[in-house]
């Protein structure tokens, strides 16, 4: 870790090539996070001239919050959870309506000690991409992956980790 971040190296230096590749390609990005609480918007504002890239975040760590701020269906949430791909997909595609950016990452999870579930244990992650004007079946992306057995800070490292390369273009 660099004396001058909170962050990794790993997650900062991804977080660099994010802003300099989308900067490249004209693209604006948005974030909505839940189980990473922030951090992949703190690694991409870590990089100077961000904000030529970075549109906005959000932290919906609530189901209302998710709900409310990213237009995320109480069914979804009632028939599924906020940790599967179906909440993820509405949390991306909440942050696209609700900014200028032109593609949008989601990510939810289990990052425990507690919450997980046999259905979805501790280190249950999705995220989902969403892209303006893209072809729904090329652009249109949700995965769930499984961190288990890391701890609460490995997984939330890991899936920010795995948003940030969901950014790339």
């Amino acid at each position: 870790m660099s004396s001058d971040t909170l962050l990794s190296d790993d997650v900062v230096a991804l977080a660099r090539r994010v802003i300099e590749e989308n900067q490249a390609s004209g693209r604006r990005i948005a974030l909505a996070e839940s189980c990473t609480g922030g951090l992949v918007a703190a690694a991409l504002t870590e990089v100077a001239g961000s904000s030529a890239v970075f549109d906005r975040g959000y932290v919906t760590y609530s189901n209302a919050a998710k709900m409310r701020d990213l237009a995320v269906s109480s069914e979804i949430i009632e028939t599924f959870g906020a940790v599967s791909i179906a909440c993820a997909w509405a949390m991306a595609q909440g942050a696209l309506v609700n900014s200028g950016a032109d593609v949008a990452v989601a990510i939810s999870g289990v990052a425990g000690p507690d919450g997980g579930t046999d259905l979805k244990p501790v280190g249950t992650v999705v995220c989902a991409r969403a892209i303006r004007g893209g072809d729904e079946a090329h652009d249109r992306y949700g995965e769930l992956r499984n961190f288990v057995p890391a701890g609460r800070s490995e997984i939330r490292h890991q899936a920010a980790l795995w948003a940030l390369e969901l950014l790339l273009p």
